[in-house]
């Protein structure tokens, strides 16, 4: 695809040529005023700016329901600009900031400001993520209805990195957001089985002599909630699955008709707890590792639909908390600009999904977890003009350095990976283009005074 200049008003036509939607048949796909206006073959490109994207897949811009932008407090981190220009860098046009900032997004001011930082960096459509208990401490209630009704409306409620481990105010939390169609992401860890937990507990911790985090600390809070979501009719999610009794957890629920849906990260569809023999820190994560065989029943899981999404579960770390001794480094991986490329290499390249399945599981469905009414539409005339164009055939070794986030700490550093985003619109506006940041949309200023109105 050669470079294309554009400018940076979000009326501009494009005319994307050619492309596989969905890694079906080639069309052009027409874009105007931030919307798809045409969807055929050979369509006329008069007025119009064109993309030669032959060879590449068209997809519904990727919708990521867990990334965390440590925006506000911890700007040494992440922050909600930098952030976003990895999400849009790795074809994502929505994500979901997790509530865990400095001070805890459980109020209508703090998730109000999260959504203003995302409109006003413009490369992704920002949703906060509403914690749902104060302080993220287990102990009372957030204010679950004002962010509801703020200006960020908030649908999605999680205290994710801390479990909410008592049942009686997960009842709770389950019974409010009913009142709003909400939904809880529950991180699904039993504190009292994961004191000190290094690493999974299994044949690798007991060798290296590492405190074992084991899989029925996650299964059994799966379980109550599962109980507890059918007791009072109300939708849960779990946050990264990590564990095959977790997946058959879940899949039992669904066969009950239970309202749960449950996601995967990109690292535990591909790496083990073998890389810890290792002691590099950037194996270290919040669920850990798995083994080899969860590996394999997470990615049949998300095969048959009993995990519906991939959440990056994007975690940076400034390097010092990172680069050094394991028992001291923190927790989490960086995964927004490697979640495609990973997705495909588990998923697509072993024949376990296509892509229109790859398009229900990162954009279309969580899309509608989060409830984003604009997001992961169908590719039709009509429909809001949120694309990704991929080039399959693409390789490329991950670099850390290079990349837009703040963080380094990448699992994948060093490892090559197929498949590459080309291109990302966000509304109609092409914030990436050759596999480089372009421009941010730019919100109308009417629209911003209605959503301040609403």
């Amino acid at each position: 695809m050669a470079d294309i200049a554009v400018g940076n008003a979000n009326t501009t036509t494009y005319l994307i040529r050619g492309a596989k939607i969905l890694g079906g048949d080639a069309e052009d796909l027409l874009i105007r005023g931030g919307i798809i206006a045409e969807r055929g073959v050979k369509l006329s490109a008069d007025g119009a700016t064109v993309i030669e994207a032959a060879g590449l897949v068209a997809l519904p811009g990727m919708v990521d329901v867990h990334t965390h932008l440590r925006e506000p407090g911890r700007e040494d981190a992440e922050t909600v600009e930098t952030g976003t220009r990895a999400a849009a860098l790795g074809g994502y046009t929505a994500v979901h900031a997790m509530a865990n900032s400095t001070p805890v997004a459980d109020t209508a001011g703090v998730v109000e400001q999260v959504y203003s930082l995302g409109r006003a960096a413009g490369w992704v459509d920002v949703r906060p993520v509403g914690a749902v208990t104060v302080g993220l401490a287990g102990e009372q209630l957030a204010e679950l209805g004002a962010m509801a009704d703020s200006r960020a409306r908030v649908r999605m409620f999680s205290d994710d990195g801390i479990c909410v481990h008592d049942p009686v105010l997960m009842r709770r939390a389950l019974e409010y957001v009913k009142a709003f169609d909400g939904v809880v992401a529950q991180h699904a860890q039993e504190p009292r089985l994961t004191a000190g937990a290094q690493m999974n507990e299994g044949e690798v911790s007991a060798v290296l002599g590492l405190t074992g985090w084991p899989a029925v600390a996650e299964e059994s809070i799966i379980a109550r909630d599962v109980l507890l979501a059918q007791h009072v009719g109300s939708r849960l999610h779990v946050c990264h699955v990590s564990t095959a009794g977790s997946v058959e957890i879940v899949r039992w629920a669904k066969a009950r008709g239970i309202n749960v849906t449950a996601e995967v990260t990109p690292h535990h569809l591909l790496l083990t707890d073998e890389l810890v023999r290792s002691y590099d820190p950037v194996y270290k994560v919040n669920p850990p590792l798995r083994t080899d065989a969860d590996v394999q029943a997470l990615r049949a899981g998300l095969a048959d639909g009993t995990i519906d999404v991939v959440g990056t579960d994007h975690a940076p770390h400034p390097s010092e908390h990172k680069e050094c001794e394991w028992a001291q480094a923190a927790m989490g991986m960086t995964g927004l600009e490697t979640a495609l490329s990973v997705v495909q290499d588990t998923m697509i390249e072993t024949g376990l999904m296509d892509w229109a399945d790859f398009a229900r599981a990162t954009s279309i469905l969580p899309a509608v977890i989060g409830r984003l009414s604009d997001q992961g539409r169908p590719l039709v005339a009509g429909e809001p003009a949120n694309v990704v164009l991929v080039d399959p055939a693409a390789r490329w070794t991950v670099d850390p350095s290079k990349m837009a986030t703040m963080g380094r700490n990448s699992p994948f550093s060093g490892r090559e990976l197929p498949g590459k985003v080309v291109a990302t619109f966000f509304k109609g506006h092409p914030t990436v283009l050759d596999g480089k940041l372009n421009t941010p949309y730019r919100y109308p200023v009417d629209a911003d005074a209605a959503a301040g109105a609403s």
